[in-house]
């Protein structure tokens, strides 16, 4: 597996004491002032932009930030001392790094419950009066996970997914029903038998060159005028890592599967033709061609048909085999079972 960089991304945090949205590089929040927790959660923007300055570049791939040991602030990994107190950053921890980042899923449109304007699901307080939106609302529209939109309602979308099963078994359950009250027996009638007749066929076959083009795999013992070459396919997933600064790299997990396809030549036995013979008795006979150098024969069939008298007019069946059809003497009676089609489904005395 091979690993890729796609570009860096700045994140986001979400302050816990005002709700406010923050760049990723920010150690105190933007609105209200409040450090940066250790724990906040950073969070891809909803519209990924690959990062293009040279200062954020060279600080998203610098590393990890870290906390100073004394006073908790936040350093860059480059710095040797505390920004804030100017004490030594050797024994400062590291933030967490390398983990996947969730992406903020497209914001959508929610009602104030105050004025109920529109406002954007990532506003935390109405851009009309100013009243605080609610937040399980915000919250779901917010996060989903790459690549899925927020469901738009837990509770409806278990009802719909029940309705579109329950109809989809409906539609099954009158099909199955419908087989059964047509193919189904539905009456006995009597049926004398009044003619019989059978069809048989036999091929000729001869080795003649087949050429296979790209067929997956190696080229088969026998094969001549062999060419193979090898197609290979890349496939990637992309994952978001959080570096420890408020910056994430996009990677490329890719693996490559290769397939070996080869066209080739080869002889086969082909059907050169097929020869039938018909007849009303009960002796069936195959054609018996004179084969030349190279030929032989192929493969043999008989269909049997047989045709009874009714009060229905002709009925005809098909036994299954020639034991079956040499039952079905000339004169002799029959009960047929009958669907509601009025096709024969069975025969007996």
């Amino acid at each position: 597996m091979s690993k890729r960089s796609s570009g860096f991304i700045q994140l986001e945090w979400e302050c816990p004491q005002c709700d406010a949205r923050n760049p990723g590089p920010e150690g105190s929040c933007l609105s209200c002032g409040a450090p940066q927790p250790d724990d906040v959660e950073f969070v891809a923007p909803a519209e990924r932009k690959f990062i293009k300055d040279e200062k954020m570049l060279k600080h998203a791939k610098a590393g990890a930030d870290i906390y100073c040991a004394f006073c908790e602030t936040r350093n860059a990994a480059t710095a040797e001392t505390c920004s804030q107190c100017g004490a030594e950053l050797a024994e400062g921890e590291k933030r967490k790094a390398g983990a996947e980042v969730r992406q903020r899923a497209a914001a959508k449109m929610v009602n104030c419950p105050n004025c109920e304007a529109e406002n954007p699901s990532s506003n935390s307080t109405c851009q009309e009066c100013g009243a605080p939106l609610e937040r399980q609302k915000v919250a779901s529209a917010q996060f989903a996970p790459k690549g899925k939109a927020a469901a738009p309602s837990q509770k409806d979308a278990p009802k719909k997914r029940h309705w579109i099963i329950g109809v989809i078994l409906l539609l099954i359950a009158c099909c199955i029903g419908g087989l059964f009250f047509f193919f189904s027996p539905s009456e006995d009638i009597t049926g004398t038998v009044s003619d019989v007749r059978w069809e048989t066929s036999i091929s000729v076959q001869e080795e003649q060159e087949v050429r296979h083009n790209n067929e997956r795999g190696s080229a088969p013992s026998g094969a001549y005028d062999v060419s193979c070459h090898t197609e290979s396919e890349e496939t990637c997933t992309e994952r978001t890592v959080d570096q420890g600064n408020g910056f994430a790299e996009v990677v490329q997990d890719c693996t490559t599967s290769s397939e070996e396809y080869c066209s080739y030549s080869m002889l086969e036995w082909q059907t050169l033709e097929t020869l039938t013979l018909d007849g009303s008795d009960y002796n069936p006979r195959y054609a018996e061609p004179s084969l030349a150098t190279g030929q032989r024969l192929g493969g043999e069939s008989a269909d049997y048909s047989v045709n009874f008298s009714t009060e229905k007019g002709l009925l005809e069946y098909s036994p299954s085999d020639l034991t079956e059809y040499q039952q079905f003497q000339l004169g002799s009676d029959w009960t047929l079972s009958l669907n509601r089609l009025g096709n024969i489904v069975s025969v007996g005395r």
